[in-house]
């Protein structure tokens, strides 16, 4: 492992830091789908500093940074971008959308009709766009943290199982705690603090080359395919009492995220290889979003954490080889 790019995660997050206050998980989640090249979904109330978090790790990358708040009036060009009329030339030229960025801040995706929302999760899956005849490359690198409001739901457009899939992992945010909001209120008197630039895009993306190097014991991918199969059926793991609430479990693109995810982790902790607690330790954020749930579940209070919470507990944890500890 090159120690100089561990350090550089390091002193980006730390960079963050100096603006945002008791963040910690959502930062880290954040460069883990960088890392991985995935996307995040963030559910929180408003005035957590979700836009801030992005804008701020935009400014420490020294990449680009754009936001589109979601709305009903929103259609696909909006987003992607469409030809324009140049009536001097007499010629149609073409007009990027905001996903041609680094970081793109999704903004209440839910408040989008499905054909906004799909527009731009195929973004997000192809990295490219057609506009008319011609397909543009999205930058690298490339991530999209779309928010959801969990308070209001009059007017908003649930986004579909299949779509909300290709996030890797799905973050809550909660409000912080009386220190920590002590300390956003003293920073906001004073004037605002500047993010600079610790790596360059470049970097991040021959970053993203070594982190797929990160190493992957076979023991591991079994458990990460094994806590995705105990979601769809709990009863192989002796939880059969979840069965009438678990109507599907997680896709085989959990197993896939949730392992890609971990070769992230690893590498921000300064490791060349995954341990059995980096999975453990995503499985909530990779697999939450991924279960749909029954309407006993509802009724009876169950959420998604609390299953996933009895799967990991069920699953057991596979014990440490010489190879997982550096000796390939």
């Amino acid at each position: 492992m090159d120690v100089p790019n561990a350090t550089a995660v390091e002193q980006v997050l730390y960079e963050v830091r100096k603006t945002i206050v008791g963040q910690d998980g959502l930062l880290e989640r954040l460069m883990v789908a960088l890392l991985s090249r995935g996307h995040i979904l963030v559910e929180g109330v408003p005035g957590l500093a979700k836009t801030l978090a992005v804008k701020a790790l935009a400014a420490a990358i020294g990449g680009q940074f754009h936001r589109v708040q979601f709305t009903p009036d929103l259609v696909p060009a909006d987003i992607v971008g469409t030809r324009v009329y140049h009536q001097p030339s007499g010629e149609f030229q073409v007009a990027l959308g905001p996903v041609f960025t680094n970081l793109l801040l999704a903004d209440e995706i839910n408040r989008a009709p499905a054909k906004v929302q799909s527009a731009l999760l195929e973004t997000m899956q192809e990295r490219q766009v057609t506009i008319g005849r011609e397909t543009h490359r999205i930058p690298r690198p490339f991530l999209v943290m779309a928010t959801q409001n969990p308070i209001e739901s009059e007017g908003t457009y649930a986004l579909p199982e299949a779509q909300v899939d290709r996030f890797m992992m799905k973050v809550l945010v909660g409000y912080p705690s009386p220190t920590e909001e002590f300390v956003i209120v003293e920073r906001a008197i004073l004037p605002e603090a500047v993010t600079q630039a610790v790596v360059d895009p470049e970097r991040l993306v021959a970053m993203q080359a070594q982190v797929d190097d990160v190493y992957v014991d076979p023991s591991l991918i079994e458990y990460a395919v094994r806590l995705t199969n105990a979601t769809r059926n709990p009863a192989d793991v002796g939880l059969g009492d979840l069965t009438r609430y678990v109507t599907f479990g997680a896709s085989p693109r959990a197993s896939i995220n949730l392992v890609l995810a971990s070769r992230a982790l690893a590498f921000i902790r300064g490791r060349d290889y995954v341990v059995p607690e980096d999975l453990h330790e995503l499985a909530p954020d990779v697999l939450r979003h991924r279960l749909v749930l029954s309407y006993e579940a509802l009724s009876d209070d169950v959420t998604a954490d609390m299953v996933v919470a009895r799967v990991l507990a069920a699953v057991n944890v596979p014990a440490p080889t010489p190879a997982r500890n550096g000796n390939r």
